[in-house]
């Protein structure tokens, strides 16, 4: 581990194409001063397999851990995300710009270049304690996965859970990651309270193209037993089938959802693959070395759906696109929800319990 690099150049060379991971290359981030193309210079060839791309963890100390939105489309209006970079790798997450942000590219660089911020059930705590908060159910893993393989070395989940616990606050999580029943004892404690939710993405069903798209996730098989250990246990899960990749995993939203069920599930919701920003042209060149015969049909249903272009950011349409494709893909995935008795029971998590944890300096409770 070390500390964060005050040195925020590319880490990587833009040509690198390190097995195991998602990106196909490390372009330059929109916001850097200097842009970059990868020239061959006809030895790749013959220089062998790519050196391997070890990760590198940095310590981030921000002021605050709670994020706010007051997006229209998202359901939520608090997240938090202890985790920036995901080592998962997958080649369409939407939360790849942000490392743009960071003067780091959003692709190797997102899925070798973590952050995390080791202060975040000591943040947790003091946002709970202010005057002025008030509950709402906070989402974790909103943007990145907050059960990623970093969570194995930094616990910061084990650390922040505890806290909503003895403060009856509601939360909810959403991971691609088997890891979350290492916390399964926390999740039913606070599920039995009506405050916690847990939202399993699983992609596809396929574990080919899960590990091209995914590559460092748990396997489809590794999540659906996740589903049924949280299940077993009394805590609420949502499958999320997300993202529905034209061409390439919309037929599996039936097999997913019935697979779900059986596991446990008892709500599903699906999101459109997205492509904001850098990430149109990475997931282009990712389905240019893994998916050359369908790379064409992908990216014209997806035109097909964002008005003839790669994306269309517009709120209430960004997550399910327009269009008769579009609109087949919800009829297919409301009768998919009958079919196989989805009960869809999305009740707002108990905010009513919530007992703030006292503040530092503050006098004692007397009752």
């Amino acid at each position: 581990m070390s500390e964060r690099n005050p040195d925020r150049r590319k880490a990587l060379p833009d040509t690198i194409q390190p097995r195991g991971r998602g990106a196909r290359s490390n372009v330059s981030g929109r916001f850097e001063p200097n842009g970059y193309e990868p020239f061959d210079d006809g030895w790749r060839e013959e220089d062998g397999d790519p050196p391997k791309l070890h990760t590198r963890i940095h310590a981030e100390h921000p002021k605050r851990i709670i994020s706010r939105n007051n997006s229209p489309d998202i359901s939520f209006s608090q997240s938090i995300n202890p985790y920036q970079g995901c080592e998962h790798g997958c080649i369409y997450c939407y939360a790849r710009p942000s490392h743009a942000y960071w003067g780091l590219s959003p692709g190797l660089d997102f899925e070798s270049r973590i952050f995390f911020k080791p202060d975040a059930a000591d943040l947790l705590k003091k946002e709970f304690a202010a005057p002025n908060y008030r509950p709402s159910t906070i989402v974790i893993g909103a943007n990145t996965d907050p059960y990623q393989p970093a969570e194995r070395e930094f616990g910061l989940m084990r650390k922040m859970l505890p806290v909503f616990i003895k403060t009856r606050h509601p939360v909810s999580v959403i991971t691609k990651s088997a890891l979350v029943t290492r916390d399964i004892d926390m999740w039913a404690e606070l599920a039995r309270q009506d405050l916690a939710r847990v939202a399993v993405s699983v992609t596809t069903l396929d574990r080919k193209l899960a590990r091209d798209m995914e590559p460092r996730a748990a396997t489809p098989d590794k999540r659906l037993k996740a589903i049924e250990a949280l299940s077993k246990a009394g805590v609420p899960v949502t499958v999320m089938v997300a993202p529905i990749v034209p061409a390439l995993t919309d037929s599996e939203i039936e097999p997913i959802l019935k697979a779900a069920r059986e596991a446990g599930a008892t709500s599903a919701a699906y999101v459109m693959l997205r492509l904001p920003r850098e990430i149109a042209d990475l997931f282009k060149e990712w389905l240019a070395t893994t998916r050359p015969d369908a790379a064409d049909h992908v990216m014209s249903l997806m035109r097909q759906m964002r008005g003839g272009r790669d994306y269309d950011s517009r709120w209430s349409v960004r997550q399910r696109g327009t269009g008769p494709y579009a609109d087949l893909i919800a009829k297919r995935f409301r009768a998919a929800l009958r079919r196989y008795d989805y009960n869809q029971d999305r009740r707002p998590l108990r905010t009513d319990l919530f007992e703030p944890p006292e503040r530092d300096g503050a006098q004692p409770r007397l009752l």
